[in-house]
This record gives structure tokens, sequence and C-alpha cells, in this order.
């Protein structure tokens, strides 16, 4: 037995309880080594001596590369828990493994076994349940539309209370309104909107004012008038919270440079030299902190009290008075974990199914315990993705790995609710790493709309919009473009995700991969069984059988080159 392998983690991912009742309990082998694993659990508190423990035989639910991971998902009758496991391998060695020790017996002494200490509702990691079901359209407000059906695609500036606002390309919020019968026909019920406040540059990452949309995009009533619209259409709306830093033409920032330390606002910041000086180029490095070394972005110190409670304030307000649906909260990972536990308490007081998605871009175990956000944006799955269906430097053997890890690092009810992307305002399109290739874009779509986790589409990706740089891939919605395969694949994939729950609530299941360069799996709820084949070979796959409720080239019961089947089964 390779004992070195082998993982558990109390009071993490590898054991919660998704409610008042149900718990989940993993672990991790080597694989190929553990033929067997039965969970016993018992009452911790019980008045017998020794704990009476109950036997489940825990499930091989997914495998990686290096490891196997076992499961097992059940109602318990004990809200305080003591458990351990008993391990049979390959070569016939078993053993207990308990209280992160391998035994060859069992103790009396029941504070040697792992504790589920007290299923605690507080602790949960409980998520919007609105958020499994959203099929999200990512806004960029500059680019998308100044009217009905029209970008103007022209630059705007506009002077109001000695700040100078920038726009780019003409974009409004009234022009997103008049334009939401679009979104509707193609079946997103979610808009994520980047940032609307007042800011100076037209990508409004340089916030002036956080109480009021930047006049280039129109107004705050504009803004209502689009809530309201959306929820009236039965879409929700996400917002852009830029609190890691501020705009360097802020009344706040300005303040500390005109009274120096004798501001207010100084120890609102890190690191501040007085006087302060801003570069007079885009080369010199600041000598303040700031968001990487952007000059017009310096970074807020949210652990001081007075500079946390106004942007605590700043995160209710905009819940109160219209209404959002949540919060996507930018540079996530470079904010103070004080500051994010109390935004949470704040906002869910507010409104309990607002939504909370961090901007981290690597593993973000870290924020996903229920104390801090519901989710965060997952650029793993694009990196996954890009590298299996555009570079194609990895297998699918190795693609299956790098998913299953990535599920496996969550909460269940945390991963269902992962914002997967393949685009954003802050990389390339996707359809540029493909180097243009529809096909190997196709599969993609398919795998996003198919997959665990929340599909969010960057606006424009369904009219096949390229672009490596910044001012490419942010170039203006095509209004007058004639409509693509892609957007008649996206509003299939949007409404075959509608029409089949498995697709947004089932189980992931691996299937045995194919060949090097075919990845298949399946998603299964309650007897619906929904098996995806996505073939990146040169080969042909037979189809199995089964209702075809989504395919690109199938012929004579065979799945060709660069096809895909999406079957139930």
């Amino acid at each position: 037995m390779i004992r070195e392998a082998i993982l558990h983690i109390p009071l993490s991912n590898y054991a919660y309880s998704i409610s008042s009742n149900t718990v989940v309990f993993r672990l991790r082998a080597k694989k190929g080594d553990i033929k067997k694993v039965i969970f016993f659990f018992g009452d911790r508190s019980c008045r017998k001596t020794p704990v009476d423990f109950f036997p489940i035989e825990m499930e091989k639910v997914a495998y990686s590369n290096e490891f196997d991971y076992f499961s097992v998902k059940f109602d318990s009758p004990f809200t305080r828990i003591c458990y351990y496991f008993s391990l049979f391998d390959k070569n016939g060695e078993s053993l207990f493994y308990y209280g992160d020790q391998f035994e060859k017996k069992l103790t009396d002494i029941r504070s040697e076994y792992f504790q589920f200490d007290y299923n605690q509702d507080g602790d949960r990691a409980i998520v919007p349940s609105w958020l499994k079901d959203a099929i999200v359209y990512n806004i960029f407000p500059d680019s998308f539309a100044t009217g009905r059906r029209n970008i103007t695609n022209k630059a705007l500036l506009i002077e109001k209370d000695g700040k100078v606002h920038k726009g780019l390309r003409g974009g409004t919020i009234n022009g997103i309104r008049e334009n939401l019968d679009y979104i509707i026909s193609l079946g997103f019920n979610t808009i994520y909107l980047n940032p609307i406040f007042s800011a100076g540059e037209y990508h409004k990452y340089d916030l002036i004012d956080y109480y009021h949309v930047d006049p280039v995009f129109g107004s705050d009533e504009d803004f209502l008038s689009l809530v309201k619209e959306c929820h009236k259409s039965g879409i929700r709306i996400i917002i852009d919270g830029v609190f890691n830093h501020i705009g360097w033409k802020s009344n706040i920032f300005q303040d500390c440079i005109k009274n120096g330390k004798k501001s207010k606002y100084w120890e609102w910041f890190n690191h501040l030299c007085d006087p302060i000086i801003i570069p007079d180029n885009y080369i010199d490095i600041p000598s303040y902190e700031c968001f990487g070394y952007e000059r017009m972005m310096p970074k807020l110190n949210l652990n001081n009290p007075e500079c946390q409670e106004y942007f605590l304030q700043v995160g209710e307000y905009w819940v109160e008075k219209y209404d959002i649906d949540g919060w996507r909260l930018d540079v996530a990972c470079e904010i103070c974990d004080d500051f994010w536990r109390n935004f949470r308490k704040r906002i869910k007081s507010v409104k309990s199914e607002c939504v909370l998605i961090g901007e981290v871009w690597e593993t973000a175990s870290h924020w996903l315990n229920g104390d801090m956000f519901d989710s965060t944006m997952n650029y793993d799955f694009r990196r996954y993705c890009e590298r299996f269906f555009c570079s194609q430097n990895i297998d699918a053997k190795e693609f299956n790995g790098r998913v299953t890890e990535m599920l496996m690092r969550y909460r269940e009810q945390i991963a269902y609710g992962q914002l997967n992307l393949l685009d954003s305002h802050d990389v390339s399109r996707f359809l540029s790493l493909c180097h243009g290739d529809n096909n190997s874009y196709i599969l993609s779509l398919v795998f996003l709309f198919t997959f665990v986790g929340v599909p969010c589409l960057f606006y424009g990706d369904e009219m096949a919009l390229e672009g490596e740089n910044e001012d490419d891939y942010r170039q203006c919605f095509p209004w007058i473009k004639e409509k693509s395969e892609l957007y008649y694949l996206v509003k299939e994939l949007v409404q075959l995700r509608k029409n089949e729950k498995a697709l947004r609530a089932g189980d992931f299941i691996e299937s045995e991969m194919l060949e090097n360069d075919v990845y298949s799996f399946e998603r299964v709820l309650d007897g619906d069984k929904i098996k995806i084949i996505l073939n990146r070979s040169n080969g042909t796959i037979r189809l199995p059988e089964g209702k075809i409720l989504s395919q690109r080239s199938i012929l004579n019961s065979l799945i060709l080159p660069m096809g895909y089947a999406v079957i139930k089964v």
C-alpha cells in the first residue's frame, strides 16, 4: 500500500456538509493502488465505549493521472461524527486509517479518530440557489452597444465636476437595455457587466466615484431602468466591484496628494511617501503601491477600519438601491480576508441570494470555504481547454487529470457554482488562441456548456470575434455582421443546458478514454444519463446508442474528426 499518496483532511473539501443532514467525505489514493475503501462513522458523543461504528463502502468517483478519488455522500443521523477508513489494496494488504495514522487495530479512544466535530449551519458553504442554473453573458460596457443594434465606435470625452471621463467605442447602459432582446433570444439568464462606475479611462477600473454610473455610459437612472428591465425579463445582473484600488483622480487620493500625511485618507493607502510623487510616464514605477505598477490605480488599504467601512457601505448601497443580483470582485486575491468576511456578512444581510464571485486566477480554495465568496472566475478551466483543444499539447488523459483535480479541490456545491470561462476582458480571444480554427473552438464551447460549473460567454464570442491584444479583444460588438455558425451553436447549447437539468446539476462521471485525442464524460441525475464525446482526433468514433441532443460531423453512426455528440443514453 502506497501510504504516502493517501490523503484525507478533516473539515475541508475532503470532509464537509451540504445541508443540515447531508455530509460528504473523500479520500485520495495512488491511482490503481487501493481496490476498496470502507468508511466507518459513529456518534462522537454517544454514551457507549467503544463507539458503535456504521460502515458505508466508498465509491471511486474520479481519477487523475496520479490519483484515485473515493467519496461517500449520505444523510447522517448524527450532528457530531467520528470516523475512520478501512483500506484494501491491490496486493491484499488492509489497514485502518484514522487520526492521520495507519493502524492494524482499532482503538477504544474516540478522540483518536478523525472528527467532524459538529455540523454547523453557520460554517457550511452555502451558495445562492439559482447559481448552478445561471448561464452568463459577460458585457464590456464600452464595447457593446450605443443604441439598438448599433455602436458608434467613436471616442467620447465628458468633463463633469472637474473630472474627465473617457469612452473609447461608444457603449452605453441604454445600449445594453435596448438590446436585451438579443441576449434573451440567445437564452442567457444572467448578465455580468464589467465596471460601470464613474472613472477616468474607458475601461473604468480607475474609479473616481463609487456611487454613480460613469457619465460616458449614461445616468444612475439608466442603470436602474436596465436592472428593472432585466428582472422583468427573468435576467439577473452582476456588476464589477473594484475595491483593491482606486483611481488617481478620485477626490480621496487627490486629498492625500494635496494634504500629505494630514489627509484623513492617508492611512487608506499602502506605503505612501510624503510628498506623493506621481510618475509622468508609464515606465517609471510609482513610490506608492498600485494595482500591479499602474500609477493610475493606487492600492487601497482595506485593513484600515474607516476605509473598510466606506467600501462595505458601497457594496450594500448597490444591492439596496438597485437590487443587483451579484458582485464580481476585482483582484480579490490581494485584499485582506477580514474585509471579504465582513463584505459577505453585510451583503448577505441585505440580500441573501446575492452572489459573490472573486477574481482569482489560481487555485481559489482559500476563498471558497463559505466565509468569503460563493464562486471565483475559473481561469484554470480556460487554461486546460486551451492546451487540449487549441495548442493540443496535452492528450485526453492529461486533460481529464487536470479537470478532475480542478473539481476535487472544491466542495461539491462550490464546484457547481464556479464561473467557467474561455474569454474575458483580460485575455486574448479564445478563437484567436485556436488560430481561427472553428473546429477546435466548437469543441471548447461544447465542453463549456456541458461541464460542471456556470458557463460564462464574453460578448461577441458567438459572432466569432478574435483578438490577441487589448484593443482587439475589446473591440466593438459587430452588429452589422451576419450571424455565424457559432451564433447558432451557442444558441443551441444554451437551450440544451436549460432543457437538461443533468447538465446543470448532474454528477460528473469520467468515461474511459477511447483514444488519446478523444475526451468523453457523462452527466447523471435522477436516472437521466447524458454522454458527451469530443473527438479531437483524425479518426472516427463509433456513436453510442441513444437520443442525440446535439451533434456535429456525424456520418453513418460515426463521429468524424473534430466532431462531437451529446447523447441521452
